[in-house]
C-alpha cells in the first residue's frame, strides 16, 4: 500500500520529491519498477532501508532528508499480520503487530513533531472501527493509531487515521487470504476495493478536516441478507441493518435459510421421520460449514469427510460452532468439530441434544448405550468423590478401544483437556486440524 501511494502522490504532482522506507528497503521484490515509475512521473525517489519501529534508526533516517526538500508529509502504511483467538494471543504475537503499527506510529509523532508538516497520515484498518474475528491484536494496533491522530489534532499538529478496508490486491498482509476468509469478510460488511478505488478514498480524505476517517468499501445489501438468514450482524450496523424479514424455506438448501429461529428449527425436525431428521440435520451443518468455507453450495460438504480436510482452522471451527449455536439454540463447546470430527457426526451430537432419549431407527445399539451413559454421566454432581473413579474407568475403556482400532492415543488426552488452557487448548485443535 505504501508503494500504490508513492506512485500515487508522485503521478498527481502532490509531492515531487519522496523517501520510501521499509524494512527491507532497496532489497524488497518491487522496488526497481516502483522506482522508474515515480522516475518516469517526474519526481525523485530515495528508497531506504530502516525500521520505523526502531527509534535511533528511525531519527538516523530522517536526518538524511535533504534541506533543499524538507519533510511536508509523514504517511505510515505498515503493518504485520498475526492473527487467532484471543485465548491463543500471547505477549509476544501482540507485540509483533503492535511493533510495527503503533511504535512506529509513536517515534514518527515525537521526531517530526517540531516539522512543518502539512499531513501526517496513519494507515489505520476497518479492524479497529468495526472488529474483526481473529484480530484482536490488529484491532487494538489500530486503534492506537486511531487515537494518536485525534490527540494530535487537538495539540494543533497535522493527523488523520485512514481505517483502511480490503484492498483487493493481494500483498504480503493479505495474500494468505482464502475465498473463505474473503466470504466471511463481507459478511462482516467489508468488500474488497481496487487499488483505483483505495487512491481516489486517499485522494478524498486528504481534503477532508476529520482525524479519523473509515476508507472502505460497505457491503450493506449482503448484511442485510445476512439478517434476514439470522446471521449475526457488527453492533456498529445494526441500526441501518434492522432485523431483516425472515425467509421461509426448508431445512438445509445452499446457504442455511432462516426462517429463522431455533424454535422454527425444532418445529421443523418435530414433524420428520428418524432418518428424515437425521439427514435434515446433517444438510444443516453441511449448509452452515460451507458458508464458512466459502464454498458455493452445501452439496460440495460431504458430510462424511473430516472437518480437517475441508479446509476448518481454529477460527473457523469457532465461527461454525457460533452459527450452530444461533441455530439450535444450544450452547455448544468450543471443540465441537474436534468431538465430533465430521458434519454427519455433529449432527449426530445435535439430534441428540435437541431430541434426547430418541435415537433414530437405524441407530446401533453401542450408539444407544453411549447415549445413555451421556445422560447418566451428566448427573453426576461436579464435587461428588466419584468423579475421578469415573474418569479412570472412560480412560480405561478409551485405550481398549482405540488399541482394538491400532490408534495410538494417549490415555491422560481426558485430563489434559480438562485443565487446558484456553491458549493450549485452541493451539491443540489448531494441530488437529493441521493448520499448523
Amino acid at each position: 500500500l505504501g508503494a500504490f501511494a508513492a506512485e500515487h502522490m508522485a503521478s498527481t504532482g502532490r509531492d515531487r520529491h519522496l523517501v520510501v522506507a521499509s524494512r527491507s528497503g532497496p532489497a524488497a521484490p518491487g522496488v526497481a519498477a516502483l522506482a522508474a515509475r515515480v522516475a518516469s512521473q517526474g519526481a525523485g525517489i530515495q528508497v531506504v532501508a530502516g525500521d520505523a519501529a526502531d527509534r535511533d534508526t528511525l531519527a538516523a533516517l530522517l536526518r538524511q532528508v535533504p534541506a533543499h526538500a524538507p519533510l511536508t508529509m509523514v504517511m505510515h502504511a505498515a503493518g504485520v499480520l498475526d492473527d487467532g483467538v484471543i485465548g491463543s494471543l500471547t505477549p509476544e504475537r501482540l507485540d509483533a503487530v503492535m511493533r510495527t503499527k503503533a511504535n512506529a506510529a509513536w517515534h514518527l509523532h515525537e521526531l517530526t513533531r517540531d516539522a512543518d508538516l502539512d499531513a501526517f497520515v496513519l494507515y489505520s484498518a476497518a479492524a479497529g472501527t468495526f472488529g474483526g474475528a481473529g484480530q484482536g491484536n490488529y484491532a487494538a494496533a489500530n486503534t492506537f493509531l486511531d487515537g494518536l491522530a485525534a490527540s494530535r489534532r487537538v495539540a494543533g499538529l497535522p493527523a488523520v487515521s485512514l481505517a483502511w478496508g480490503l484492498w483487493a490486491d493481494a500483498s504480503a498482509m493479505t495474500g494468505h487470504l482464502s475465498e473463505g476468509d474473503l466470504a466471511r469478510m463481507s459478511r462482516g460488511g467489508v468488500r474488497a476495493m481496487s487499488a483505483a478505488e483505495g487512491l481516489a478514498l486517499l485522494d478524498a480524505a486528504l481534503e477532508r478536516d476529520e482525524s479519523l476517517l473509515v476508507t472502505a468499501l460497505m457491503d450493506m445489501t449482503g448484511m442485510r441478507l445476512a439478517a434476514t438468514r439470522g446471521e449475526e450482524v457488527p453492533a456498529l450496523w445494526r441500526g441501518l441493518v434492522g432485523k431483516g424479514r425472515p425467509a421461509s424455506a426448508d431445512l438445509g438448501g445452499d446457504e442455511p435459510q432462516e426462517a429463522g429461529s431455533a424454535d422454527w428449527l425444532r418445529r421443523q425436525l418435530a414433524g420428520l421421520a428418524g432418518p428424515d431428521r437425521d439427514k435434515a440435520l446433517a444438510d444443516l451443518v453441511r449448509a452452515h460449514a460451507a458458508a464458512v468455507l466459502g464454498y458455493p453450495s452445501a452439496e460440495t460438504v460431504e458430510a462424511d469427510r473430516p472437518f480437517k480436510e475441508l479446509g476448518f482452522d481454529s477460527l473457523t471451527a469457532l465461527e461454525l460452532r457460533n452459527r450452530l449455536n444461533r441455530a439450535t439454540g444450544l450452547r455448544l463447546p468450543a471443540t465441537l468439530i474436534f468431538d465430533y470430527p465430521t458434519p454427519r457426526a455433529v449432527a449426530g451430537y445435535l439430534r441428540a441434544e435437541i431430541v434426547p432419549g430418541e435415537e433414530t431407527a437405524d441407530q446401533p445399539p453401542a450408539i444407544t448405550e453411549l447415549d445413555q451413559l451421556e445422560s447418566a454421566l451428566s448427573s453426576v454432581p461436579p464435587d461428588s468423590d466419584i468423579r475421578d473413579d469415573i474418569t479412570r474407568r472412560l480412560q480405561a475403556i478409551l485405550s481398549r478401544w482405540m488399541k482394538s482400532q491400532h490408534t495410538d492415543t494417549p490415555a491422560n488426552t481426558a485430563i489434559e483437556f480438562q485443565s487446558a488452557t484456553p491458549d493450549e487448548m485452541f493451539d491443540f485443535l489448531d494441530k488437529e486440524l493441521g493448520s499448523e
